[in-house]
Parts: structure tokens; sequence; C-alpha cells
């Protein structure tokens, strides 16, 4: 379970949301920006300058290579959300967009 704390009704429902909160390992990096396509996110791009597709990135997130995410599910496909933690500039839906 990940140490992040959590606050409200609000943060338990984003939490409940979640399908796997996977445990960060030590060397864990961040999601610095959103690889959008079209309007639509189709990767993410980590503190050590990778940029990794969708299915990666939960890979890896999964693995403990991410840290501050948990695993959702819409109509089948996995994909990232951010914690709650009380602070919403580290949401991922403020963070930077890239394109490629």
């Amino acid at each position: 379970m990940s140490e992040n704390k959590t606050k409200g009704a609000g943060a338990d429902l984003a939490m409940m949301a979640l399908e796997d909160i996977p445990s960060p390992k030590a060397d864990a990096k961040e999601i610095v920006a959103l690889v959008k396509q079209s309007g639509r996110i189709t990767g993410y791009q980590l503190s050590d300058g990778r940029t990794l597709n969708k299915e990666e990135g939960v890979k890896l997130a999964k693995q403990g290579g991410i840290r501050g995410v948990g695993v959702a599910s819409r109509n089948g496909s996995e994909y990232l959300k951010s914690l709650p933690d009380g602070t919403e500039k580290n949401n991922l839906s403020n963070l930077p967009k890239v394109t490629n």
C-alpha cells in the first residue's frame, strides 16, 4: 500500500476507483509530463527523461518504478491516475503536455 496521506471523502472515493496501488521502489521515477496525440493521453514522460506509452507506464508502475500513481481501468484499458495527496499541483491532469 502507498505511503501517501489522503484527506476527506473525495480522496477516499478517488482511492476506491483505483484497481492497483503499487508501492514505489526507492529509485522510482515521477511523471513530469503527459504525452498527448489528438487530445488523448498516449504516454508519460518520466523524471529521468524517458517517454513511455500508456501500456509501458502501467507496467512500470505495477513494478514499483513510478511513484505517486495508481492503476485504474476504463473500458478494459488500464491507465495511470495520481494518488490523492491533498494538493492538485502534482495531479497528472495539471502536468505539462508534450506531443510526439
